[in-house]
């Protein structure tokens, strides 16, 4: 009877470990599914809040919507937003305009200090809303920081002027970004010879730097040249 209760319980056991682990699992799945919907709409919600009560602040009390219906609008302030740079767009496209801006810029630009950081800042807007010349262009390989070892760089151009003529030979103006943040990084000049061009796009390439190589491209492209072709 002792024997038949032992190989009872032993067999038990085992049934019970399989249940908790199932559970575990589902637990992870769920979580695996939830958590990226739960922080983009928390990361939404608060981008949303955070424009909403900047622009309310500088609206007069009269223009507030709450104070003419009984509940709030989230998203208002971004609208009120959209509409404000629209129309400065609109403006700025024009001839009054353009002739605007260009005299703010000459003012600005006779500021020692403020020029610097307003032509910085400009450049950087420039390249990643207008997404033209200055921009990112290909994802490319290089053999950095030193040999045997890889990192992924964006090609920003074709090096030019005095820093093009200190070097023997033609190079290229390569961004090698900083992992889980890309906005700082390295910008090194390597010639053409030394770059391996990736198939992927630029925005898959900065989605692996973010990730530290947890989401990464699984296609392949062999048709792709070894060097990019840099204009």
């Amino acid at each position: 009877m002792t024997n038949h209760n032992t190989k009872k319980t032993q067999k038990t056991a085992p049934d019970s470990v399989t249940i908790l682990s199932k559970i575990w699992r589902h637990f992870l799945s769920g979580v695996l599914v939830t958590a990226p919907l739960a922080l983009t709409a928390y990361i939404v919600w608060l981008t949303i809040t955070t424009i909403d009560d900047k622009v309310k602040s500088l609206l007069p009390a009269k223009y507030y919507f709450e104070k003419y219906i009984p509940f709030d609008i989230p998203g208002f302030g971004i609208i009120i937003a959209f509409v404000v740079f629209t129309l400065i767009g609109t403006f700025a496209a024009g001839f009054l305009g353009r002739l605007f801006v260009k005299t703010g810029e000459k003012f600005v630009n006779r500021m020692p200090v403020v020029r610097g950081l307003y032509s910085a800042v400009k450049q950087i807007f420039e390249a990643v809303f207008k997404r033209d010349k200055n921009s990112f262009r290909e994802v490319v390989l290089i053999e950095y920081p030193r040999k045997g070892l890889w990192s992924i760089g964006f090609v920003t151009g074709v090096t030019q002027g005095e820093v093009q003529q200190g070097t023997k030979q033609e190079v290229v103006n390569v961004f090698v970004p900083t992992t889980p943040n890309p906005t700082s990084g390295y910008l090194l000049f390597v010639p053409r010879s030394d770059l391996t061009l990736m198939s992927m796009s630029v925005e898959e390439g900065i989605k692996m730097v973010v990730s530290a190589g947890i989401i990464t491209p699984n296609h392949l492209d062999k048709n792709s040249p070894k060097n990019p072709e840099v204009t």
